[in-house]
């Protein structure tokens, strides 16, 4: 007999449409793979407003309201500034709940304190926030998978938290 697991991806859309709440995306070191995971389960237009691909310090100054203080204080790839990056996609894009990843994915880029595979996941809910640090292994793409993978568990653990 043939055993079917639900994806990440499956079991946050049926939260999300349970609960009537909206998604919005913020990324950086994932370049899109986030929203791209989301987007593929059929039906997520119901819930997923849209993501912002904020690569550039620029952009997440300018798009997701990140303050130049914390980029400049804190660096792009810190807790404070994916905070400010779910806070920042939520208000924009007028959604619920907002989840960002900001990282090193290497192969380059990395140093001693931030090393290649550093990555925040944050998410900002409508009374509550969070963020997580995790140091990934592997290359670039099993980085990006990784933390991909890691910000919808995150966001499946923060919604039946909710619930």
């Amino acid at each position: 007999m043939k055993r079917y697991t639900r994806t990440p991806e499956l079991v946050v859309a049926s939260l999300m449409k349970s609960s009537g709440l909206t998604l919005a995306v913020g990324e950086s070191c994932t370049g899109g793979l986030l929203s791209h995971k989301i987007t593929n389960v059929s039906g997520s237009s119901e819930y997923f407003i849209g993501g912002i691909i904020a690569y550039d310090n620029k952009i997440k100054e300018a798009l997701l309201n990140v303050p130049i203080q914390i980029l400049k204080r804190f660096g792009a790839v810190s807790k404070e500034t994916a905070l400010a990056m779910a806070h920042g996609v939520k208000t924009k894009l007028v959604s619920d709940i907002g989840i960002a990843i900001t990282g090193i994915a290497g192969p380059t880029g990395g140093s001693k304190i931030k090393p290649v595979g550093t990555v925040f996941i944050a998410i900002s809910g409508k009374t509550k926030k969070e963020c997580k640090r995790f140091l990934f292994k592997g290359n670039r793409k099993t980085i990006k998978l990784s933390a991909s993978n890691k910000a919808l568990n995150m966001l499946k653990e923060f919604l039946l938290a909710e619930g």
